[in-house]
Order: C-alpha cells, then structure tokens, then sequence
C-alpha cells in the first residue's frame, strides 16, 4: 500500500509537470559542445590512466572492506536473534533527522583544503563500531525474554546505530567534497561521474561478499540427527 500510494503521486506529480511546465523561450543557453558515448568512454578511460586516480580509485575500491561484513549482515543477524523486523524498521525512524542534519555539520568540517581529513579520522570509529555491532548480535539471545525485548537493549540499538550514522556520514561527506574538489571543471560531470561510481562501487562489492561468505563461515551443528552432523553444505542442512 505505501509503494502503491507514493507509486501514484509520482505518476501524477510528474505527469503534471509534463504537460504543464512550458520551457523559458527568452533565455537562449549558450550552444554547449557535446560528446558522443565513445569518446565520453575514452575520455573517461584517459581519466583513470591517471597514476593519481588510479591510485586514489584503489584505495576507495579497497577502504571499505573492513566494516562490510558489519553493515550488511547485523540487520540480519538481529532478525536471525528473534527482534522482529518491524521493531528494526521503527528504529531507523529517528535516524531520519540525523540523517539530514549530519551532512550540514560535516560540510563544515569538509570544506577546507583537506576534506579526505575527516574520512581518515572517521575510520577507526568506523571499525570499533563493527565489534559494537557483534556484541549486539551476541547480547541479543541473552536478553530476550518470553515478551520480546527489554527497552535498554533497544536503546542501545538506536544509540549503536546512530554513532554508526556519524561515522558513516562523515565518511561518505568527504569522499563527496574530495570528489568535487579535484574534479577538472571543464569535464566536472563525466569527471565526478567516474569518482563516485568507483566510490559506490567501493562500498558495494564487500558487502556482496560478506553476504556470500556467511553461509560457508557460519558453523552449524544438527541436533536431534543419527550421529554427528556438522551441516557444513545446504544439503546437510536440509537432510
């Protein structure tokens, strides 16, 4: 129902503004000079020959690594622990302002002649909040009750993951400011373009990872079964 509802505002909103928004015929813009897509690639290409880009492309592709495992699978394995996914779901509410809130003080922070300061200083927060992670996973079946859970475990939760925020804010920010700092302006768009795509990237690729190595690394025993079953395999598991 809520995709459905905000679906069909979208539908209308922006159908509204198709046949009722006319363009500005007085202001002529100034004739830009366009690239096709094959020399956009070939620039783009002569960018990450760059030995500073490419370097700089290794090392954002790379940062991440480290607290992946943390951020992709401690909703899961929360849920996994018996919170219920509709609990979880409630507390991102009040990360909401934070959210918002958070790049405007950072921006401040970001705006010097240094912005990648702020990422560096951001890391190992980053990182210890990841065992923090871990030791909510492990609490979790200590705590619970016949009723669910206690409200101090969940504020631990909400305080857990709004530092998470910070660190992951700051981060994200100075990568941003970083970006556009060095980004040639006459080329900005394709030049920005091609950052934070490896950026984004750089985030994604380890926590696709560190989902697909979760089954393998997670040590099973079977009981009730005939004998000593590890359940190493799917299969295992299923017999």
């Amino acid at each position: 129902d809520f995709l459905f509802f905000w679906g069909a505002v979208f539908l209308v909103t922006t159908t509204l503004v198709a046949f009722l928004k006319k363009e500005n015929q007085e202001l002529i813009p100034a004739k830009e000079e366009t690239k096709g897509i094959t020399d956009t690639y070939r620039l783009l290409f002569s960018i990450i020959k760059m030995p500073a880009v490419l370097t700089f492309c290794l090392l954002i592709l790379t940062s991440k690594v480290g607290f992946s495992a943390a951020d992709a699978v401690t909703g899961l394995k929360l849920v996994e622990e018996g919170v219920p996914k509709e609990h979880l779901a409630l507390l991102a509410v009040p990360m909401v302002p934070l959210q918002i809130i958070l790049p405007l003080i950072i921006s401040k922070y970001t705006a010097g002649p240094q912005p990648l300061n702020t990422f560096y200083k951001a890391m190992p927060y980053r990182l210890l909040l990841g065992l923090e992670f871990a030791f909510l996973v492990w609490w979790a079946p200590k705590v619970k009750h016949e009723g669910g859970f206690p409200l101090y475990y969940y504020a631990v939760v909400v305080l857990s993951y709004a530092l998470h925020q910070i660190t992951l804010y700051s981060m994200y920010v100075a990568i941003m400011a970083f970006n556009a700092k060095v980004s040639d302006p006459l080329i900005g768009g394709t030049y920005m373009t091609l950052l934070n795509t490896v950026s984004n990237l750089g985030g994604n690729w380890p926590s696709t990872v560190a989902l697909w190595l979760v089954d393998p690394l997670t040590v099973k025993e079977c009981r009730g079964a005939q004998g000593h079953h590890t359940c190493a395999t799917a299969a295992a598991s299923e017999v």
